[in-house]
């Protein structure tokens, strides 16, 4: 009798079973990465801007606080960029013919404004408030990471739905005191875990509904 199948055949159906049940898996995994990679997330990827502020210089050499710019962040949904004048405060007086600076002077002069490339970038349909944030006790750098030591600024945090969930869930870790909201150099105490859930009764914030869809998608 004549044989249908050669010596090998049996195990390259095994191997074709065994790959048709793995694929998917291997599909949804580098899905995933893909998804979570920085390409995607934009972290740590810094962006040329208009002129190189440096956040190293200006924040952890000279101790500008962060409201000095961003004058919105305690009142408003946005933080706010800072007008030229606020640049020109300082750069009318020090700096005044450096190169780089060229940009500053020259949006002075014209009063056409620098245009910035937003860092942190959430997509259209997620809500963000700087104002509520500030107000229950999350510091600046518990999102915006260590700015003080950013000679060019970049997106600290993934900012994908699943880390806004961790937080959301468990804000006791994240909770600061008032007079330490913009800190660069506050550190968690040994006892945040109990200093955060004294923190969560103080401010008044209710766990049970934070999570909900329409705290963020409106």
């Amino acid at each position: 009798m004549a044989q249908l199948f050669r010596p090998g055949a049996d195990s390259i159906a095994r191997c074709v079973l065994i790959a048709i049940a793995v694929a998917p898996l291997v599909y949804l995994a580098v899905t995933y990465a893909v998804v979570l990679s920085p390409e995607v997330t934009g972290q740590n990827i810094t962006i040329t801007q208009p002129v190189p502020f440096s956040h190293e210089h200006h924040v952890g050499g000279l101790g500008l606080d962060c409201r000095f710019c961003h004058t919105g962040v305690e009142s408003s949904a946005v933080a706010g960029l800072p007008a030229t004048e606020t640049c020109m405060t300082c750069h009318s007086q020090i700096w005044t013919q450096a190169e780089m600076l060229a940009p500053v002077r020259a949006s002075f002069e014209h009063g056409v404004p620098l245009r910035w490339e937003r860092i942190d970038r959430l997509p259209d349909y997620v809500y963000f408030d700087h104002s509520i944030h500030v107000a229950k006790g999350v510091g600046c750098t518990t999102c915006h990471g260590a700015v003080n030591e950013m000679p060019l600024m970049r997106q600290s945090a993934p900012l994908t739905m699943a880390w806004c969930l961790d937080c959301h869930r468990d804000p006791a870790p994240s909770l600061r005191p008032n007079e330490a909201i913009f800190s660069t150099s506050w550190t968690p105490p040994a006892d945040q875990r109990d200093r955060g859930k004294t923190l969560l009764s103080e401010n008044g914030i209710d766990v049970a509904h934070l999570a909900d869809c329409s705290v963020c998608h409106r």
